[in-house]
């Protein structure tokens, strides 16, 4: 097996392995691009099929997701690398992008929301999914001994995140009109 499919599957489940192991290797920015992007098309399908006259929302989602990606690294670091360190934290910005990235992985079932009647329930599911990826990702590359502060760290990312978006679409989006 592939040392990306080997990092795919265990990030898929959760395993700590998984996410060290991306953390370490430099090189692993490009795979988890590619589990970004993965996770992005995924997700463009799930919504609305495969249907002819679709690749346009497929492209905005995937700008959106390589967006997030990035700016949900850098959140995540600021807040768990300088506000929050624990002894043991040792990271930059790539470690956090490359565990990141894998923690889409689960996304890419997503895919299955195109069932009708499922869209809901499977988004649902694996959007929570990548939160509980997301706090296994951060543990790792922070090297936290605590999942508590893992998840500590991407709640107040995530309220950030909700104040910076809705302060941007109340200065930005009124003027687009």
């Amino acid at each position: 097996m592939s040392i990306f499919i080997s990092r795919f599957i265990g990030a898929i489940l959760l395993r700590r392995e998984a996410y060290e192991d991306v953390e370490a290797d430099r090189s692993a920015l490009g795979q988890a691009l590619v589990v970004v992007l993965a996770s992005a098309v995924a997700a463009g399908i799930g919504s609305f099929g495969v249907a002819a006259g679709r690749p346009i929302v497929i492209a905005v989602i995937i700008a959106l997701a390589l967006g997030i990606w990035v700016f949900w690294g850098f959140v995540a670091y600021q807040i768990g690398a300088r506000l929050m360190p624990s002894s043991a934290t040792r990271a930059d910005l790539g470690e956090l992008l490359r565990t990141i990235g894998f923690a889409a992985a689960p996304g890419v079932f997503r895919i299955f929301g195109f069932v009708p009647g499922m869209t809901t329930v499977v988004f649902a599911i694996t959007e929570l999914w990548m939160l509980v990826a997301m706090i296994v990702a951060i543990r790792q590359a922070l090297d936290y001994t605590s999942t508590a502060r893992a998840a500590v760290v991407c709640g107040l990312g995530w309220v950030i995140a909700i104040v910076l978006f809705a302060v941007f679409g109340t200065l930005y989006v009124p003027a687009l009109s």
